[in-house]
């Protein structure tokens, strides 16, 4: 008889072979031309962090922000941006068993250059912030994956003390709190997170509170938003100023505690700080640096929710626009749109540290990455 620990490594080994065999890679792209590969999806082996091309989609203009649905069943695209009098959200369907992604449907964006898509946690409510004309859309999601007819579209006229980026409203993203109740919009051109309310059993989910901004200081630029798993604090990253603002959170409410920078002394001005994602422990921030730097900040998060920068790590390449952290947090993907490379880091759990780990793939113009488990 074979001892118990046989059988118990065993299985442990087919649990991480069964995640390794199962944990997506979806790029969007800045393509151009529809000839082009849009999207691409990729199979990444979590013990190892190599990719593996799975599939990809072609006939799309500028997938540039991707989300995959709380499913996996589906993606979700801003395409058509950066196109004059244009925007456009797509819907996909992703199989694994037949490696396909399958376009479903588009809808008008409501309003040009669409640049950052949600997905609620119900998987019935899409979101998506319009950076040009400054404007957030909701639409219905119908059961089989596509996107219906829009259900509201609020513009934004008012802008900020930059003369040259701040003449207007620009929503960079739309980020869904914790519990989905309310939705989050940082509007570069305003210097303003904007909040809604969102009931989801409305047909006009988005209400009106008595708080429905929170405002940045001047010139700050807030770009992409993001919760701690805890809940209860929230971190806003400023492109333009190169800073990281922290705030408490509570019902809809963001009190700010702490405001850092994401680069270091040696910078001065030509900010281009990008995104933001918390590792799923809580216990590390990242955010990337575009422009002058083009790497990735690395924060401590202490008992308070407070940041403490601990090291830069290089994305090996320039304009990293978009990165993702696996579910189980042993890897940290970053894609640089000027140099058409993707990265993979392997994260240390205790010193939230990045190194390196496999051979790059490229993909001319990738814009975004998300990763997902099915």
């Amino acid at each position: 008889m074979k001892p118990k620990i046989y059988y118990s490594a065993l299985a442990l080994l087919f649990t991480i072979t069964l995640f390794s065999q199962n944990t997506y890679v979806f790029l969007g792209s800045y393509n151009r031309d529809k000839t082009a590969e849009a999207i691409q999806v990729y199979q990444l082996d979590t013990v190892s962090g190599k990719l593996t091309k799975f599939t990809s989609v072609k006939n799309i203009v500028n997938p540039s922000y991707l989300t995959v649905s709380p499913n996996g069943k589906y993606v979700y695209a801003c395409t058509d941006t950066k196109t004059p009098n244009a925007g456009s959200i797509s819907s996909f369907e992703f199989n694994p068993s037949t490696k396909t992604l399958t376009f479903l449907n588009s809808q008008r964006s409501g309003g040009e250059n669409p640049v950052y898509v949600s997905v609620h946690k119900n998987g019935k409510w899409l979101a998506t912030a319009n950076y040009t004309e400054g404007s957030v859309s909701v639409f219905p999601l119908l059961e089989n994956g596509k996107i219906d007819s829009i259900a509201q579209n609020f513009q934004y006229t008012d802008g900020s003390v930059n003369k040259e980026r701040q003449t207007k409203s620009h929503v960079h993203s739309a980020v869904f709190s914790p519990q989905c109740d309310y939705l989050f919009l940082p509007d570069l051109g305003a210097d303003k997170i904007r909040c809604y309310a969102f009931d989801e059993n409305q047909k006009k989910p988005l209400l009106e509170t008595a708080n429905p901004f929170t405002k940045t200081d001047l010139e700050a630029g807030p770009r992409h938003f993001t919760f701690h798993p805890n809940q209860k604090w929230a971190y806003c990253i400023e492109e333009m100023a190169g800073q990281i603002s922290v705030y408490k959170y509570e019902n809809g409410i963001l009190t700010k505690i702490q405001r850092i920078a994401t680069h270091s002394n040696e910078i001065k001005d030509g900010f281009e700080s990008s995104d933001i994602h918390i590792s799923p422990d809580g216990k590390f921030l990242y955010a990337t640096n575009r422009g002058k730097e083009n790497n990735i900040a690395i924060f401590a998060i202490d008992e308070n929710g407070l940041l403490k920068n601990i090291g830069y790590q290089s994305t090996l390449g320039k304009h990293p626009r978009v990165f993702a952290l696996d579910e189980s947090g042993k890897f940290l993907v970053a894609s640089n749109v000027q140099t058409g490379n993707v990265v993979v880091f392997k994260r240390d759990s205790k010193t939230g540290l990045l190194k390196k780990t496999g051979k790059q793939i490229k993909m001319e113009n990738v814009s975004c990455v998300q990763i997902k488990r099915i």
